[in-house]
């Protein structure tokens, strides 16, 4: 019985010894192609018994066509993986479509607020500037270096000249008063009342 392969012999010359019968080269030729064959299709199909299926079927072609392979066209290797990836291509065409029509796919919300939302926060933004505006001024002060301008109680206590407790007790009733001014006209500026 010849040996399965010596080191120097490339697949070419194995698919040859194979064609004269040679069930040693055979060996020699699955144990070289196969685990790489099986790696392929078992990337493209994510399953294990369809790639074996599929190299099977591609060792299969390789061993009908071994009497007529032409040395130097190509490599044995190179033919090979080109079938598995077909073969694996033709089974992926066959798959039922599980996924969403196209049409069902609902259209992704614009980040960029539509003219009617923009509308509604400048009318919001009036709304607020209007009942600040309309505060004592001590309050005003407080109120605006706190939310708008960040600054902390004790900051705002030392620009208006005053405690800590003082300025806790200017936000407060600003924002008391505040949202007693707007009361009235949470609904039109689109807050639930």
């Amino acid at each position: 019985m010849p040996l399965d392969a010596r080191p120097d012999e490339d697949d070419a010359t194995l698919l040859a010894r194979y064609a004269r019968g040679d069930a040693g080269a055979a060996r020699a030729l699955t144990v070289r192609l196969v685990p790489r064959a099986h790696a392929q299709a078992f990337r493209m199909l994510g399953d294990v018994a369809e790639a074996e299926d599929v190299v099977q079927d591609a060792m299969l072609r390789l061993w009908r066509i071994a009497p007529d392979w032409r040395t130097g066209e190509a490599q044995v290797s190179t033919w090979l993986y080109r079938v598995v990836s077909n073969l694996c291509t033709d089974r992926l065409r066959k798959r039922p479509r599980t996924g969403v029509a196209l049409d069902d796919v609902a259209e992704p919300e614009d980040p960029v607020p539509g003219v009617e939302a923009r509308l509604q926060e400048q009318a919001r933004h009036a709304a607020l500037r209007e009942a600040i505006a309309e505060l004592p001024e001590r309050q005003r002060l407080a109120l605006t270096l706190r939310h708008f301008e960040e600054a902390s109680n004790p900051e705002i206590a030392d620009r208006l000249g005053v405690s800590v407790e003082a300025v806790e007790s200017l936000t407060a009733r600003a924002k008391r008063a505040l949202a007693k001014a707007l009361k009235g006209r949470v609904a039109a500026l689109g807050y639930e009342g």
